[in-house]
């Protein structure tokens, strides 16, 4: 049909995962070749997707609600659509039509995939770093993580019990660790949004920002993040 293509193949360790890239755009009229595909995997018992949207420059609401439509069969399964590589542009519209609060996004494939192998229990503190693909990796060598040493004044006890028992009084950037901390496969648009939760006392901010800042910190990537959560 004009106007997508799907193509897919099994990935992952025990190759369980579906890795489903589309390109092109996903509209009322293309939506329908996108659902008689889930359609069709899933008849083959296929229940665990990653999708990347690395090639698509146009979602609507028809178009989202393919992957809503579908996500409660496959949960009811024991799988998941986890999405990957979506463009700001694509994302503010996921984002505005409040998508983000029934899908998962992730920053790479490499990390999809290892989110579907740690909700399976096994152990990535002990699994090396998987390599990802040329395209995905970054250029440069790691910077060295430096130690924050807190410098108290008179009168801040308080202030410091405080921030150890509430994440909202914490630094942005600590509050960025200890969300990295609490799961190293989390990606970028989870940090912001897990940042904006009450929790993190609803700390709104930009995307080049939060980018900027996580490469600042040498946590941009998933294996800085891996590396940083297993140095704790």
């Amino acid at each position: 049909m004009e106007g997508i293509r799907i193509v897919n193949k099994n990935v992952g360790l025990y190759e369980d995962i579906i890795y489903l890239q589309i390109f092109g755009y996903v509209d009322t009229t293309t939506s329908l070749e996108l659902v008689q595909h889930f359609k069709s995997l899933m008849g083959k018992d296929e229940y665990q997707f990653v999708v990347d949207m690395s090639g698509v420059n146009y979602v609507s609401s028809a178009g989202w609600g393919v992957f809503v439509g579908e996500i409660k069969d496959i949960r009811e399964n024991g799988g998941d659509i986890k999405i990957v590589h979506m463009t700001p542009e694509v994302y503010d519209v996921f984002e505005m039509l409040e998508f983000n609060r029934i899908l998962r996004v992730f920053d790479s494939v490499a990390e999809a995939i290892n989110e579907f192998d740690f909700i399976r229990g096994f152990d990535l503190t002990q699994t090396p770093v998987k390599e990802l693909p040329l395209e995905e990796k970054t250029a440069g060598n790691a910077i060295p993580f430096a130690e924050v040493q807190m410098i108290q004044k008179p009168g801040d006890e308080k202030r410091w019990e405080r921030s150890q028992t509430n994440p909202q009084y914490l630094p942005l950037s600590e509050k960025i660790k200890s969300i990295i901390v609490q799961n190293p496969l989390i990606g970028f648009w989870q940090i912001k949004k897990q940042l904006k939760s009450e929790k993190y006392g609803k700390d709104k901010i930009g995307y080049w920002k939060l980018r900027n800042m996580l490469k600042e910190m040498s946590l941009d990537t998933k294996e800085r993040r891996m590396r940083f959560y297993r140095s704790r």
